[in-house]
């Protein structure tokens, strides 16, 4: 099945989130989080997953491959990097660190009916004017689909996808602040979905309306 490539990333979106370690680490800055716009038609609603691993509204095919699927393949780190350029000395700071955290989403067609969705996570943590440790991690996801529609696989992989990932690469970040001596960082949900929704409804506002044609 073809399907054409995502659009490029649009414009940042700044959404308000919280974060779990938040008295650990004191103020903590809004997440801003990036992803792809729609292509121009009609909204459609974001598909969820079942219990069955199928995008909801999906009937699962009956001993044959007729019926539409989606479902996730694997998932992996695909890059990760820690840095603690004041140790020792940062961990007698007084003062908690605030935290900066910024959100971008990516996908691409990676082979016939499979996509890869990357889900990248830049976190930056300042005490006392100097910076206590900054973490680059980028999440990624491999999604087959069998005979899903073309309009129907970006807001999976926009809406969907990242929120299967999430839960995932928070271990990893945790992890990977944790064992750089500092209390673990564990981020809320993001509703990506939503986020994707109304990022669908500003490029649609924004549009120029233009006249229907008809033929007799």
């Amino acid at each position: 099945m073809k399907t054409r490539p995502p659009d490029e990333v649009g414009k940042v979106e700044t959404v308000p989130t919280r974060c779990y370690a938040q008295r650990l680490y004191g103020r903590t800055r809004e997440h801003a989080v990036s992803v792809p716009y729609p292509p121009l038609i009609s909204r459609k609603k974001v598909a969820t997953m079942d219990e069955q691993g199928l995008p909801q509204g999906f009937e699962a095919p009956n001993g044959d491959d007729a019926g539409p699927a989606a479902g996730m393949i694997s998932q992996y780190v695909k890059d990760l990097s820690f840095e603690n350029p004041n140790a020792p000395a940062i961990y007698q700071a007084q003062t908690a660190p605030g935290i900066d955290v910024q959100f971008n989403i990516s996908a691409a067609q990676v082979g016939e009916e499979v996509h890869e969705l990357t889900l990248k996570i830049e976190v930056r943590a300042e005490s006392e004017g100097k910076t206590a440790f900054i973490v680059d991690l980028s999440y990624a996801g491999l999604f087959g689909f069998r005979n899903v529609p073309a309009d129907q696989i970006q807001p999976f992989m926009l809406g969907e996808a990242p929120r299967l990932l999430f839960p995932f690469a928070r271990r990893v970040l945790a992890d990977a602040v944790r064992d750089g001596g500092f209390p673990p960082l564990m981020l809320e949900p993001i509703d990506f979905a939503q986020l994707y929704l109304q990022q669908a409804d500003a490029q649609a506002g924004a549009q120029p309306n233009t006249p229907e044609t008809g033929h007799a």
